[in-house]
């Protein structure tokens, strides 16, 4: 055998060996110790998942835990304290403009207008719809209707004679209409 192929340390175990076969044995060993570690590592997290589900956690309460932490988070940032802080003071130097308070109060007319305005057009809708209702042309349509609907539900009251939909007393009790 070549020198520069022994192992130096002659009370070695690996005595003889060639430095390629050294390399093929730490290979394997190291692969066979990371195919180990894999196995270690999923039964480590099936034991895991195991617990949390006896305790009660789900993916959706830790998603949840994860963000609320995460908000908790960025509120505490500097970052964010000061951009609040630099808000709340432009904030305070609008509302205390003159201009900010006189469109505020012009807006604030305009919808107190607008409100009354659209309560007042849905009462006149409102009454409309009822005079409309009560009208001599709706009740003949009224009847009208009353009468194909009895034809085409069979509904004929006495002695074969039509009812009304807008009478009181209907001839047929439970009827759809």
């Amino acid at each position: 055998m070549d020198s520069a192929n022994q192992d130096i340390n002659l009370n070695s175990p690996n005595k003889g060996m060639s430095t390629d076969h050294m390399t093929d044995v730490s290979v394997e060993g190291v692969e066979e110790e990371i195919h180990t570690l894999r196995q270690v590592l999923s039964a480590k997290e099936r034991h895991a998942s195991e617990l949390k589900r006896k305790l009660g956690l789900s993916p959706l309460n830790e998603l949840k835990q994860n963000i609320t932490k995460s908000w908790q988070d960025v509120q505490t940032s500097q970052a964010y304290v000061r951009t609040a802080e630099k808000l709340g003071e432009w904030n305070e130097k609008v509302t205390g403009c003159d201009l900010y308070k006189k469109t505020q109060e012009t807006l604030s007319q305009a919808g107190q207008k607008t409100s009354a305005a659209l309560s007042t057009m849905g009462t006149a809708i409102s009454r409309k719809l009822g005079d409309m209702r009560n009208s001599p042309t709706f009740k003949s349509f009224e009847d009208k209707v009353g009468t194909i609907k009895s034809k085409v539900v069979g509904g004929r009251a006495n002695d074969g004679e039509v009812s009304s939909p807008t009478e009181t007393n209907p001839t047929k009790e439970g009827a759809p209409f």
